[in-house]
């Protein structure tokens, strides 16, 4: 028999250093070819900027099927909704049968997070961080504690569009950050002199440019993940060395990369890797201290997948969920 995981569910099964060591293996497996899954299909719904998106994936080691629906409606945030909403379903790989059924919200909330903090625990400077944080929303939130398991952080810099939004982040996280978050009134003054940074917007177009990022920073953008969106300028991008979670993924839908290719500033060659790769050590990872390193991520059905099995698991272990024939 499936079961039927909420939300509530989830979170009480999965922790985020948990999910950082998965999200590695995931990343790693993907990049050694034991992992079969298309570049992800998105359908336009309507003519308001609302996609929903079918990501399936088969790993081989141990044997994991699943595949998650996850919708982006911008307009959801004025009915007091999240933007992105998700379900991940599990499938018997040997009878395809469903295993399980989950709310994917929070896990694509927290295995975002998870695998820029593998990004940032391999590329990132050592020793106490200053971290930039552009947004406010989930990602925002998930990013900090993520990236607080696997870098010190010494001082945090938030900014957002909105005022209100980035006031209310700082007054929320304060109590589970043990260093001082503080908000700034524009995007420059979070990210001038930062060592990690972390790009969680919905911007369409640049947000940040080149001359702001100090010499060895990381950046983490997980925001833009249409080809006709980005959140860095062109040149911060053809200033870095690339890092991406699938070349055919990013090469596809990453606007921070499609745009600057069209536009001749670099070529699909400038991606250095995946990070699976430089996890198994077939590309160097950071080649010198003053360099630059960007992940750019858009996700992966892989991740989903294998964060779900891990949920799947721990439910069977603890006796979590609901029953469901089909």
């Amino acid at each position: 028999m499936a079961i039927a995981l909420t939300e509530a569910d989830v979170r009480a099964l999965v922790s985020m250093d948990e999910l950082i060591d998965v999200m590695q293996e995931a990343l790693a497996a993907f990049s050694a070819g034991e992992v079969v899954q298309p570049v992800r299909h998105v359908l336009e719904v309507g003519a308001r900027n609302r996609f929903l998106g079918v990501m399936p994936a088969y790993l081989a080691h141990p044997p994991v099927l699943g595949a998650k629906l996850v919708t982006v409606f911008p307009d959801n945030l004025a009915r007091g909704l999240p933007s992105h909403l998700a379900t991940i379903v599990l499938i018997d790989p040997e009878t395809g049968a469903v295993a399980a059924i989950m709310d994917g919200r929070y896990l694509t909330e927290a295995r975002t997070a998870a695998v820029s903090a593998v990004s940032a625990k391999h590329l990132a400077a050592t020793g106490p961080a200053t971290l930039a944080i552009l947004g406010s929303g989930v990602q925002a939130r998930s990013h900090l504690d993520a990236l607080g398991r696997v870098r010190e952080l010494a001082d945090v810099r938030v900014w957002s569009p909105t005022p209100a939004n980035r006031a209310k982040f700082v007054e929320d996280m304060a109590a589970r950050c043990p260093v001082p978050i503080r908000t700034v009134e524009h995007p420059e003054d979070a990210v001038r002199g930062a060592t990690l940074i972390a790009l969680a917007t919905a911007a369409a177009e640049p947000i940040v440019s080149a001359g702001w990022v100090a010499p060895g920073a990381h950046i983490c953008a997980v925001g833009a993940c249409r080809p006709d969106q980005r959140e860095m300028d062109g040149d911060l991008v053809a200033r870095a060395r690339v890092f991406v979670d699938s070349r055919a993924g990013a090469l596809a839908e990453a606007g921070d990369l499609v745009i600057p290719i069209r536009e001749g500033r670099i070529g699909a060659d400038h991606v250095a890797g995946e990070l699976g790769e430089m996890i198994a050590g077939r590309v160097p990872g950071r080649t010198s201290a003053d360099q630059i390193t960007l992940f750019k991520s858009l996700g992966m059905a892989v991740e989903d997948v294998a964060a779900a099995a891990l949920v799947h698991r721990r439910a069977c272990e603890k006796g979590l969920g609901r029953g469901v024939v089909f």
